[in-house]
């Protein structure tokens, strides 16, 4: 039966309509696929003599086994983010003279051959046999292989546990954000040291196979757990079924203060709260405040690589900016036409997204001036990032959005949904991000770092001094193509 149901979605796949529409994404992912992958293998292989020729008087064995506790929260955060169960492949299938029990297996078994399972794999197998040269016992090796791989499908299947059970609740990843934020403070702080306790604890798991009946019950009980609660939604009229909710009619009296502009603000804003994709992009901007962590606390970037400080100052205060505005005016596409059929001036509708966006920059430079803990020169940096977001990439966006014609279903979660991207979201990366940086190195390597910061300033505060001149030109270049959108917004598939 399964050998059936692989064979009827591979001929779906290949057979979609928009299957060669999207063909470059596949093929890009693909090349994206192949090159982790080939960082994995190398990590498996160079992994081990990396830590003996850094840190010789420890066993690398015992150093990969203390950072499984890294591996854990990561690999947690990263599938909660992206790795979705394809429940809705299972649509077709209940209609049909199959077993529900059959289906919710096929799933399952066909989750395991997710990306996030497989590429661990590509470390783990070459880490093995590097251990096996090394000199390691094969029991040990074999054992150790087996826990991690049954603790990559436990994290996968406790991930679509939680998914299925939170999935009809709006914050839903406040939970699992508060608990891996509390185990990584206890760490950090010393107060619970989870590396060594988690190290210790594999050691002995991996010193005899019959510890590994542990892992294997644990695994055992999440694949039940997540089999019967999805058989329980296995239905047309409940699993499948959009849900219907109570809609939040807030008139949103505070953004009268724009005049001619409230109405689309508020729609817009109404659009982000109710649909789950643009919804992502305030998940997104939780996750981007984070961003300065990775880079303010590397002595390297702080000292030896300052111009990537740009990019970081960019990213944080503009997140949303880019996550939002780069769909713009895909996120209207499924009634694009109608809307182009109303009285209303085109100048104002555009308006109405740049001052969204620059309200979102100035916000996040607010909530990113903790940041200033690093010194004061980060925050003249962000605040020089913040006035480029507003004056020079907020109308780069709003430029290269004149080239959208692919449609968004709102409705559809994030993860992996590459619907409405398209040449114009990758070629914006390029002035949206280099271009910055560039700016600053020039003054920043013959002057100063603050003569980068300041260049950057300046040419942010010009941009807003002429925004009204380049929107208009901007508007212009909407109209031109106005039709060729409608028709884009139009196609199926």
């Amino acid at each position: 039966m399964n050998t059936n149901l692989i064979g009827l979605e591979w001929k779906q796949f290949f057979r979609s309509a928009a299957w060669q529409k999207s063909i470059g994404i596949k093929i890009l992912m693909g090349f994206l696929a192949l090159y982790f992958i080939l960082i994995f293998v190398g990590l498996g292989v160079g992994g081990f003599y990396i830590l003996k020729e850094q840190l010789p008087d420890q066993d690398p064995f015992v150093i990969i086994n203390n950072f499984m506790f890294y591996w854990i929260i990561a690999n947690i955060a990263i599938r909660f983010a992206l790795q979705k169960l394809p429940v809705m492949n299972a649509k077709p299938f209940l209609i049909l003279d199959i077993k529900k029990t059959k289906i919710a297996h096929y799933l399952l078994l066909r989750s395991t051959t997710s990306i996030f399972n497989i590429l661990p794999i590509f470390f783990m197998i070459p880490y093995c046999v590097v251990l096996l040269i090394e000199g390691y016992q094969a029991s040990v090796v074999i054992s150790w292989f087996m826990f991690m791989l049954m603790t990559t499908l436990i994290l996968s299947f406790s991930n679509f546990i939680n998914e299925i059970k939170t999935s009809d609740k709006d914050l839903s990843f406040l939970p699992t954000l508060i608990v891996l934020a509390t185990f990584m403070g206890l760490n950090n702080f010393g107060i619970v040291d989870f590396n060594s306790l988690l190290g210790y604890a594999i050691s002995v798991l991996t010193g005899s196979s019959i510890y590994l009946i542990v892992p294997l019950i644990l695994l055992s009980l999440s694949y039940y757990i997540l089999f019967n609660s999805l058989k329980g939604k296995m239905t047309l009229d409940d699993a499948f079924k959009k849900e219907v909710k109570e809609v939040n009619a807030s008139e949103m009296k505070w953004t009268s203060k724009f005049g001619d502009l409230a109405p689309f603000i508020q729609l817009d804003l109404k659009l982000i709260w109710r649909n789950k994709r643009p919804k992502s992009t305030l998940f997104i901007l939780v996750i981007g405040f984070a961003y300065g962590l990775i880079f303010y606390t590397n002595d390297t970037y702080m000292v030896d690589m300052k111009p990537m400080l740009v990019f970081v100052g960019i990213f944080i205060t503009g997140i949303f900016m880019i996550n939002f505005g780069q769909f713009i005016p895909a996120w209207d596409g499924a009634y694009y036409k109608m809307l182009m059929s109303q009285n209303f001036k085109y100048h104002q509708y555009l308006e109405a997204k740049l001052r969204l966006m620059t309200m979102s920059v100035v916000i996040s430079f607010i909530l990113s001036t903790p940041y200033v803990y690093f010194g004061w020169h980060i925050l003249w940096l962000h605040l020089a990032a913040m006035l480029y977001n507003i004056g020079v990439n907020s109308l780069v966006i709003l430029f290269f959005g004149s080239f959208n014609k692919k449609k968004i279903e709102l409705d559809k979660k994030a993860a992996f949904n590459y619907q409405g991207t398209g040449a114009a979201q990758w070629l914006s990366s390029i002035p949206l991000m280099l271009a910055p940086i560039l700016l600053f190195y020039i003054p920043y390597k013959f002057i100063s770092f603050n003569a980068g910061i300041l260049t950057l300033a300046i040419l942010g505060i010009i941009g807003i001094v002429l925004n009204k001149i380049i929107l208009k030109a901007i508007v212009k270049r909407y109209k031109a193509s106005k039709y060729k959108m409608i028709a884009g917004f139009s196609q199926i598939g």
